[in-house]
């Protein structure tokens, strides 16, 4: 019988394992239904930035943020992250973001936008800029996370079911998944799948070597550079409650327009190829993150921040299994809050 059985080999699943054997844990096995980073990682959009809402969520972050600047290139380019506002409101937001994340040590700067060669900057209100955020590659980390892991003595087990495991603890981190599986060991996990696209343009000459991801504040229109293309993203008009992805070709003419609006340089790019995953959508798009049975824990409903924060999330609930507390606060992170009614603040679901 293994000892721990991580059932999901995504990029959140991948940092536990490794995590829990970092830390002398032995029989992990990891395992997943289909290949290493066969899921949604294997669709995200690979964005890592600290510019959250709430303290917790940018403890996260900045841990997590470390781990991807000792990988760095190719697998993390540290580009930074751009915000825009095009009205009042949305640059007061910003504000009131950037100061939280200033106390706690994020190196939000202000900035004039014009700085990216090619962007459209006269509706700009406001901007701010991380230079300490980036772009990764989400699959290659989950790999690497996973070959540490198995030089430990993780086992790795692909295509094979977590259920059909012996375990004396189970964690679920199968993302849009999760609650399929905790409904089979009495965890109740309040997850369900929304389906996101993204679109690849065609090549987009004389684009910037450090374009940064820029992310609309208003709209949460967002894009990057992927080599010699971008990769555009934003909210449906509608949510689309799925578990099966599947791309609206509709959108493209809108998405299209966004871009060219905000970035000229793009302004004859078409739509080269688009694919779709699913978020692991919680009530207040927070995760879950700890004991959510007897012998059973969860990381999952990370509504679009789960390769990002990955990194920190293995630390903090490997310490928790194994130690029983973390040096992370996850005490937000607790389903006892859906049934007291807490929301939080974070609203920006990219």
């Amino acid at each position: 019988m293994a000892r721990i059985v991580v059932a999901g080999a995504g990029a959140i699943g991948a940092s536990v394992a490794y995590n829990l054997a970092l830390r002398g844990a032995r029989e992990v096995v990891l395992a997943d239904r289909g290949p290493i980073a066969g899921g949604s990682t294997a669709r995200a959009m690979g964005g890592v930035r600290q510019q959250f809402d709430t303290a917790a969520e940018v403890r996260l972050a900045q841990a997590s943020t470390a781990f991807f600047e000792e990988l760095g290139p190719p697998v993390f380019d540290q580009v930074g992250y751009l915000f825009v506002a095009t009205t009042r409101g949305g640059a007061d937001e910003l504000e009131r973001r950037r100061t939280m994340q200033v106390e706690l040590g994020v190196p939000v700067e202000r900035v004039d936008p014009s700085f990216v060669d090619g962007l459209r900057t006269d509706d700009v209100v406001g901007a701010l800029f991380c230079a300490r955020d980036g772009v990764g590659d989400p699959v290659a980390v989950t790999r690497e996370l996973v070959r540490r892991a198995a030089d430990l003595g993780v086992e790795v087990r692909e295509r094979t079911p977590a259920e059909a495991l012996d375990a004396k603890v189970l964690v679920i981190a199968c993302g849009p998944w999760s609650a399929e599986l905790g409904d089979q060991v009495g965890a109740e996990l309040p997850v369900r799948p929304l389906c996101r696209q993204l679109i690849e343009t065609t090549p987009v000459a004389g684009l910037p070597e450090r374009l940064p991801m820029v992310i609309e504040a208003e709209t949460g229109f967002h894009f990057r550079r992927r080599g010699d293309r971008l990769v555009l993203a934003m909210a449906d008009p509608a949510p689309r409650w799925t578990d099966e992805p599947w791309v609206d070709e509709s959108l493209f003419a809108d998405r299209l327009a966004r871009l060219e609006h905000r970035f000229p340089t793009a302004s004859t790019a078409g739509a080269a190829g688009a694919w779709a995953g699913l978020y692991d959508m919680t009530p207040d798009a927070h995760p879950v993150i700890g004991l959510v049975a007897p012998d059973v824990y969860a990381a999952c409903g990370f509504s679009g921040h789960g390769f990002m924060q990955a990194p920190a999330v293995g630390e903090a609930l490997a310490q928790l299994i194994l130690e029983g507390g973390s040096s992370f606060d996850l005490s937000p992170y607790t389903t006892e809050r859906f049934a007291s009614g807490v929301e939080f603040p974070e609203t920006l679901i990219l």
